[in-house]
């Protein structure tokens, strides 16, 4: 199995709300399985940013939701996972507010089962916006950047 039809799996898995899966082809075996438990709020606690506020921050302002006019793509996660805007905590993102990108540019990481996916742009264009925080979760079909084509 390849890492495309892995990716296909977790998709399929993700979409049809499955809780647990187990597949064997020839010495290949995959086990995936969704725990479901109970949410609980907890307060975090204050502490010192690992990065300067002023790091993370972009430059050029970002657009509200309801300023990115129709016009704009949306790209969305194609699995669940981690969204990482760096291929590592101390490079820079590869993807600010503001950046002229082109169809096969890396956008972002989605790390899924320790496996780090490059999300690539499908579309030549500009990010306007950046949906959410760097090592926040994501799901499948969530959205991740608003770009305006060019």
């Amino acid at each position: 199995m390849n890492i495309d039809e892995i990716k296909q799996l977790m998709e399929v898995f993700a979409k049809n709300g499955l809780t647990k899966l187990e597949l064997s082809d020839g010495d290949f075996n995959i086990k995936l399985k969704k725990e479901v438990s109970e949410v609980r709020v907890v307060q975090p606690v204050q502490s010192q940013p690992l990065i300067a506020e002023s790091a993370i921050k972009p430059e050029i302002t970002e657009a509200k939701e309801e300023e990115l006019g129709e016009d704009v793509i949306i790209i969305t996660s194609p699995i669940i996972g981690t969204f990482y805007r760096a291929p590592s905590p101390d490079s820079d993102p590869y993807v600010e507010v503001g950046t002229r990108v082109k169809k096969g540019d890396i956008l972002c990481i989605v790390e899924a089962m320790k496996i780090m996916n490059e999300i690539e742009s499908e579309y030549d264009g500009v990010i306007v916006k950046i949906f959410p925080e760097n090592a926040e979760p994501v799901e499948y079909g969530q959205k991740l950047f608003a770009l305006k084509p060019e």
